[in-house]
């Protein structure tokens, strides 16, 4: 299986690697706020972290939800998070036009998982040279997404990560299948397991999406079991008060705890 390296850590290693931070940008001084605090955190624990934040929900259920700061003042401010705390940084592309203007700041680009089967949006983000994070869609098959893989590959870019973010059962539901870890892994890619995403309710709480983010942990502890090679966890200072995905969201007062044991249960599977 290929490693996949981003700054100073590496996708497929020996150490399991993690992916974290809250899913939009709430402004200036929270987003920097907890990057600085996830950085501290990552430094005093050896934690192989990767920043993550969107500039722009484009597919908030309600027209009236909160999206971010849109492009040019999220990459300003995500450019900022990279200065101030030097961890890599994940964002979201959702049109091709976006690509070359992220990868200018992000170190990995990520094709959201409704767009997972948009060519010209993974042949974009593939073009840039990136590391192209694919969200598998909740309604793909976990060996149909060797197509999108495909499509990245056609631009000579190897650089790849596989993420599993659940899949639909029924209206409102997913359900994870720790099954499809393995069966992507085959692809030769390293595989991240997004728990706070797989305990998601799309559209479930009528205006927006609900969830049930406690039981993220749970999840997340079985994808390493299973033998993922990175966790995805969504975290916030204030779970509460998040202007998105406030019901799957781990807070970060929990984080540490969660950490160690996934630690834990890789060193047993590795």
């Amino acid at each position: 299986m290929r490693t996949i390296r981003v700054g100073n850590l590496r996708f497929g290693g020996k150490a399991l690697a993690l992916i974290a931070g809250p899913c939009v940008i709430e402004g200036r001084e929270p987003c920097v706020a907890i990057a600085r605090r996830l950085a501290a955190w990552a430094r005093r624990r050896e934690v192989p972290l990767v920043f993550k934040a969107s500039y722009d929900k484009a597919n908030r259920t309600s027209v009236g939800s909160y999206r971010g700061p849109g492009l040019e003042a999220g990459l300003d401010i995500l450019a900022e998070v990279r200065e101030v705390t030097g961890l890599p940084v994940l964002t979201d592309i959702h049109g091709p036009e976006q690509a070359a203007a992220v990868a200018r700041v992000a170190d990995i680009l990520q094709i959201p998982a409704f767009l997972a089967r948009q060519t010209d949006l993974l042949v974009a983000a593939g073009e840039t040279g990136k590391v192209v994070n694919i969200k598998k869609a909740q309604y793909m098959a976990p060996w149909d997404i060797r197509h999108a893989v495909a499509k990245v590959e056609s631009t000579g870019n190897r650089r790849i990560l596989l993420t599993e973010r659940g899949a639909s059962f029924g209206y409102n539901q997913l359900v994870a299948d720790m099954r499809s870890l393995l069966v992507m892994r085959e692809l030769g890619y390293p595989v991240v397991f997004d728990a706070t995403h797989s305990v998601q309710r799309p559209g479930g709480a009528g205006a927006h999406s609900g969830g049930d983010g406690k039981w993220a942990p749970a999840l997340a502890r079985a994808a390493v079991a299973t033998g993922c090679d990175g966790v995805f966890l969504e975290t916030h200072l204030n779970p509460a008060e998040a202007l998105s995905d406030r019901e799957n969201c781990i807070p970060f007062a929990g984080l540490d705890r969660l950490w160690r044991q996934l630690v834990a249960i890789h060193g047993v599977v590795r």
